[in-house]
């Protein structure tokens, strides 16, 4: 009986449990998605563009955990044993993204943005509305990625749809030659002014392409190519004959109107507004990057979020020694005293910082560690982490040793070190440092406020921060405004623009029209900008790089404010407290500028880096591809 039961078991699965070959391949899958399934939702569409958003490149920002990226110029330096300081020169392709020695060239990104703006305007169940702000997005996408590609690597194939090979073995007609440079800056102003009115007028969304942001790229781009149409006179062979490096100077005013235009649009609309939420200037400053309560300055970031699997190690790499979070990590990048000497009195004159009179030991005694840094313009202090200043709450600690009544100088190896003097245990160096050569020790002075987070638990592993990155906020387009007036003669309207930005960090006296001159502008965005993705392209939009980065040994200059001083290697500021007990100087603070033993080559900037080299896989494929000039 078993035996037949069995059987019939058998024979019940068979018949009931198989499908003939069709069914079987119909059952639909649960783990992938079909193009008509995602472009027939909204909110599939939405996580379509997400992923196209993430992609954007940059250059400096917080969440790519590549510290060293920071000091490849002379804004900061590597505390860690890092090539920056002991290279004289980089490859052709300089900086490439994430890597110095990597062309960006992400045609397949474009393909997909292409697919993507084809495919919403193919859905057929998405609105009206859905579809255009999608559409819009993508034309922004693609704008924002011809602009990174182009002040990358000049003029590049144009391609505005989706390609297809058809498998005859011949891809020449897939292939495309370079756009003139100035093809490309016009296609990216022209897209960004036809979605403009199209996307929303929402302030308060920092995350996608807004009416605002589209103003804002606009103005940016604009001024980038007016400014490579005028200064590139000064460097005629950074061009090719064929324009696609290179912009005819006739065209610059034009390009500056429209930089203006843009600029004073966006102004007008009232959408954004400085950022005035703190009393104290510089902490106010240093917030701007911290608040995402109804900011008012911020227009477009890189988002990240606690627990969301996207965070980043900002604040873990950068945390100073003296409250770390983690063991030995922190304090990898220091700003450099180039950068700190930058920010100007509140009288708006430029001085190095005093700190002797003339000899080097004939010092400036300071009551506390700060007060070197007082009456200077409060962006300083929202930027950097001064001796004596405070981070959660904890001062911190930096001194590079003691300087004993006899004159003689005593330190240390480890920080907060402790050593007899006299019979008494003395703290010789500070607990955050400076020690030569010690990794995550105050190498330059000097830690970083700008993007360091300040929450409990920022500074740990398992933790990290949701710090976003901000890659367009108002004061640029101040400064964006200010600097096309100025170059349009207008510098009554230029001087508007900057005393809004010099208001709210504290300088007490306007500028005149007749004070507005180059130095200024480029000064101006230096000291608001610093760490924010700016200084490397403004400099090669000026044609400056090269002249500032000339490869001599250039000492620290005296004239901070002057725009075509050679600045190649990173200079540190060193406190040091006086120990003479009864002495009248006693616990008092000196300071020594130094050149770290590990600042062993001055930077280079060739004419060949001011256009990324186009790597040779990429002429292979496609001859029609010229090399940039000068590689």
């Amino acid at each position: 009986m078993k035996k037949y039961i069995l059987s019939f078991a058998i024979l019940f699965s068979l018949t009931t449990g198989c499908k003939d070959d069709s069914e079987f391949l119909n059952i639909k899958s649960t783990s992938i998605l079909l193009v008509d399934e995602v472009y027939s939702d909204p909110r599939l569409v939405l996580s379509a563009v997400t992923d196209l958003y993430n992609r954007i490149p940059d250059f400096q920002e917080p969440g790519t955990g590549t510290i060293s990226i920071y000091a490849v110029l002379d804004e900061a330096f590597s505390s860690g044993d890092y090539p920056r300081h002991q290279t004289r020169e980089y490859d052709y392709v300089f900086p490439g993204i994430n890597n110095p020695e990597v062309t960006y060239w992400d045609y397949s990104y474009i393909r997909e943005i292409n697919l993507f703006i084809e495919r919403v305007n193919a859905a057929t169940k998405l609105s009206a509305a859905d579809k255009a702000r999608f559409v819009a997005e993508g034309r922004f996408l693609r704008a924002n990625v011809y602009f990174e590609l182009v002040r990358r690597l000049g003029g590049v194939p144009l391609i505005t749809e989706s390609l297809t090979y058809d498998y005859s073995g011949n891809a020449a007609y897939l292939r495309k030659p370079r756009a003139k440079e100035s093809e490309i800056y016009d296609y990216v102003i022209s897209e960004l002014e036809a979605i403009k009115s199209i996307l929303p007028k929402t302030p308060n969304e920092k995350s996608r392409a807004t009416y605002g942001l589209a103003l804002a790229a606009k103005s940016r781009a604009a001024l980038y190519a007016g400014s490579i149409a005028k200064y590139g006179v000064n460097t005629p062979t950074v061009t090719l004959p064929g324009g696609e490096v290179g912009i005819p100077v006739a065209k610059a005013t034009g390009y500056y109107q429209t930089a203006l235009d843009a600029a004073q649009e966006l102004i007008t609309s009232g959408q954004y507004s400085l950022y005035q939420k703190a009393p104290d200037l510089s902490t106010n400053f240093a917030n701007i990057f911290l608040d995402k309560a109804n900011n008012p300055e911020v227009i477009f970031v890189e988002d990240y979020k606690l627990q969301s699997g996207k965070v980043h190690s900002f604040a873990l790499d950068n945390q100073p020694r003296a409250v770390t979070e983690e063991g030995e990590r922190g304090g990898r990048l220091n700003p450099s005293l180039n950068l700190v000497q930058s920010f100007e009195k509140l009288d708006n004159t430029f001085a190095p910082l005093p700190i002797n009179k003339g000899a080097a030991t004939d010092y400036i005694y300071y009551d506390k560690p700060e007060d070197l840094f007082a009456g200077r313009d409060a962006r300083l202090r929202g930027t950097v982490l001064v001796p004596g200043d405070l981070f959660k709450n904890r001062s911190i600690d930096i001194f590079a040793g003691l300087i004993l009544g006899n004159g003689s100088t005593l330190s240390g190896d480890q920080l907060g070190q402790l050593k007899m003097v006299n019979g008494a245990s003395v703290q010789v160096v500070g607990l955050s440092g400076p020690i030569e050569g010690y990794d995550g020790s105050a190498q330059s002075g000097f830690y970083m406020r700008k993007y360091n987070d300040p929450v409990t638990g920022s500074g740990q592993i398992g933790t990290m921060s949701e710090v976003w990155n901000v890659r367009y906020r108002y004061a640029e387009v101040l400064l964006n405004a200010a600097e096309a007036a100025f170059e349009l003669g207008q510098t009554a309207i230029a001087a508007g623009y900057m005393k809004q930005v010099r208001d709210r960090a504290g300088l007490t006296k306007a500028l005149t029209p007749s004070e507005i001159t180059f130095d200024r502008i480029v000064h101006e965005r230096k000291v608001e900008l610093s760490f924010e993705n700016h200084i490397l392209w403004d400099m090669k939009r000026w044609r400056l790089a090269h002249v500032v980065w000339d490869g001599s040994n250039s000492d620290l200059t005296t004239l901070p404010g002057k725009a075509t001083e050679p600045s190649t290697r990173v200079y540190s500021l060193w406190p040091y407290k006086i120990y003479d007990p009864g002495g009248p100087n006693h616990n008092k603070w000196v300071y020594r500028k130094v050149l770290s033993g590990r600042v062993t080559q001055s930077h280079i900037f060739r004419l060949g880096n001011y256009y990324a080299r186009i790597n040779d896989g990429i002429i292979n494929n496609n001859p029609l591809i010229l090399r940039n000039p000068n590689q």
